[in-house]
């Protein structure tokens, strides 16, 4: 039963890095895109931050995920638990950074204190 709950955890983290490389090169192309199409390039760039801002949490997610079901199902030991949660603190710090940097809001806060909204 290890073995399977080892291998899903490798899918996770594989799943991870996945949406990591085809997201960045799907935005990166896509911002090439807007480019050779006339937009300007502040607006290029500040639409690939966004939408690569955004692959960065659904990657931070699944890692996540993993974490918690390689440390609940494998060995669960005290340190192993303090690791998981430093882990989750560290990778929700970095979540509660992107969303801000993404959304220009806070995720309290709701959709209605969007900085990009005042920005256009």
């Amino acid at each position: 039963m290890t073995e399977i709950f080892k291998t899903v955890v490798i899918a996770f983290e594989a799943a991870a890095v996945l949406v990591l490389v085809l997201g960045t090169l799907y935005w990166l192309g896509r911002c090439i895109w807007q480019l050779f199409q006339g937009s300007k390039p502040h607006q290029a760039y500040r639409a690939f931050r966004q939408s690569f801002g955004r692959t960065l949490l659904l990657a931070l997610d699944i890692l996540v995920a993993a974490d918690i079901i390689l440390t609940v199902t494998l060995d669960l030991t005290f340190e192993t638990l303090g690791m998981l949660g430093l882990l989750v603190l560290i990778r929700t710090f970095l979540h509660f950074v992107l969303e801000l940097e993404v959304t220009g809001h806070w995720p309290w806060q709701g959709a209605g204190g969007s900085a990009d909204a005042s920005r256009e």
